[in-house]
């Protein structure tokens, strides 16, 4: 919940993102606290998956490009259309969140995050892994593990699988490269 005198981000959602305006003072405060969001010239930028634990944690309202506020249950149903695998990106996304570490998206890493170790804000050291979030239910073959793996390798990052159960916990498994 937002302590007393923040009010929570007032923030549109759209098919990719959602953004605040860049003089939003209770943006600007957690993005300089926690990294939460992208600044932009114009804007703040969040993923979805940030944009919906920030709204779960209380610290944003969600609304349409109408000014409509948006239920949970119509920004998951919207979500879901474009992302089948959100409620695995987010339960690890949450569970990195809550435990202390700051999560960023990844995709030029070819990977779901990237992660930074706690007490380190993106832009002051690099991020320590690339995390993929995998239902316990799927199949990874050993050319897609394979293919992670050089990933992770040659960005000079560690790889981790964020596995998430049904009842949405993530345990989570670190592979590194051995030299003989």
């Amino acid at each position: 919940m937002p302590k007393k005198n923040e009010k929570p981000i007032q923030a549109t959602v759209l098919t990719e993102n959602v953004v605040a305006e860049l003089d939003d003072s209770d943006a600007k405060k957690l993005y300089d606290l926690s990294r939460f969001g992208e600044r932009t010239d114009d804007q703040f930028q969040y993923a979805l998956v940030e944009g919906f634990y920030l709204f779960k944690k209380g610290k944003m309202i969600l609304k349409s490009v109408h000014n409509r506020v948006i239920s949970e249950r119509k920004f998951m149903k919207d979500v879901l259309k474009h992302d089948p695998q959100f409620k695995v990106r987010y339960s690890v996304y949450a569970d990195l969140r809550d435990r202390g570490y700051i999560a960023k998206t990844a995709l030029k890493f070819g990977a779901d995050f990237r992660v930074y170790d706690r007490g380190v804000k993106p832009g002051e050291d690099h991020a320590q892994w690339i995390v993929y979030p995998v239902h316990e239910g799927s199949a990874l073959t050993w050319y897609e593990f394979a293919a992670k793996n050089r990933v992770a390798h040659s960005t000079r990052k560690r790889l981790l699988l964020g596995i998430v159960d049904e009842e949405g916990d993530v345990t989570y498994y670190e592979c590194k490269w051995l030299k003989p």
